[in-house]
């Protein structure tokens, strides 16, 4: 007790509810007397209280319909073990989310499992890693970097790496990354330019061209817009009274529509005229649909 520097009746209190989770603990009387804990074949329940198991059983549900590949069966194993081993209060809890949520968005793109482990290990590690990636351009090279962090943004996964070759920071999508091996070399962590991994990927998405620029009116003002428009994501500037303008660019004609539908505001598209035929096209789908409920 001197050296947990806690009371008798704090420790009886605990070792009685480890007890009533089902671990087997023993306690002997004595001058050598004390509490043991008897190792056991099955695996007790869990030290989760309700906050925190439903949290763990939405963190793996969601993970059935996210960016990793063949993770989603995965994950549905790992939740009904995770069941098992809770106490019947919470279980009902979590059985109630295993049964009654489905994941409702599906990604575009997904990473290799193995490839996301990889990299993750030769970022805590601090390896250096070389691995073969396919730029925008469809050309494959072999890159040598110092893996820094891994950032999940938009629907898909990047890594933010010091490229050795280019003596320069470089971001990759994992889904172009292919056969990534470490090469047991260390190196020592560089401070990454101005500190928030997320920003640099935002920050390198902005500044690097991509197939679309956009402009597009919308119907709010400036002040409406700047909180739902992530940081690096685009450009707002005044577009008389109660619009804005907003300046972004993207590769996918879909994403582009979508994210403006998630403004939850009027649109106008200024340019591409690809961006103006899609929404239309798009328009006139959701009206048909629309009319034959009518």
């Amino acid at each position: 007790m001197d050296r947990l520097d806690v009371s008798e009746r704090t420790l009886r209190r605990d070792i009685e509810r480890l007890r009533s989770l089902g671990y087997p603990v023993e306690a002997t009387t004595g001058p050598a007397g004390g509490y043991q804990l008897r190792p056991v074949a099955d695996i007790p329940p869990l030290l989760l209280d309700e906050e925190e198991a439903v949290a763990i059983a939405i963190g793996l549900r969601t993970a059935a319909g996210g960016t990793v590949a063949g993770i989603e069966e995965t994950s549905i194993r790992a939740l009904a073990k995770l069941e098992h081993v809770l106490p019947p209060r919470i279980r009902t809890q979590v059985n109630a989310l295993q049964t009654m949520v489905a994941p409702l968005i599906q990604p575009w793109v997904t990473v290799d499992a193995d490839v996301l482990a990889t990299l993750a290990r030769a970022s805590r590690d601090g390896e250096r890693i070389r691995f073969e990636y396919t730029t925008r351009a469809g050309e494959t090279a072999e890159r040598h970097v110092e893996p820094h962090r891994l950032v999940a943004l938009y629907h898909r996964w990047y890594l933010v790496a010091w490229d050795r070759d280019r003596e320069d920071w470089r971001t990759f999508r994992l889904d172009r990354i292919r056969a990534p091996w470490p090469t047991k070399l260390r190196f020592e962590e560089r401070p990454i330019p101005g500190g928030d991994p997320v920003q640099h990927v935002l920050t390198s998405m902005g500044a690097m061209p991509m197939r679309y620029r956009v402009s597009v009116v919308l119907d709010a003002s400036v002040e409406e817009m700047e909180g739902r428009i992530r940081p690096g994501e685009g450009e707002l500037e005044p577009a008389g009274e109660g619009r804005c303008r907003f300046h972004t660019q993207s590769d996918s004609l879909e994403w582009l529509t979508m994210r403006l539908l998630w403004l939850g505001v009027g649109f106008e598209v200024e340019e591409p005229e690809e961006l103006v035929e899609h929404v239309a096209a798009l328009a006139g789908r959701l009206g048909r649909a629309a009319a034959g409920r009518a």
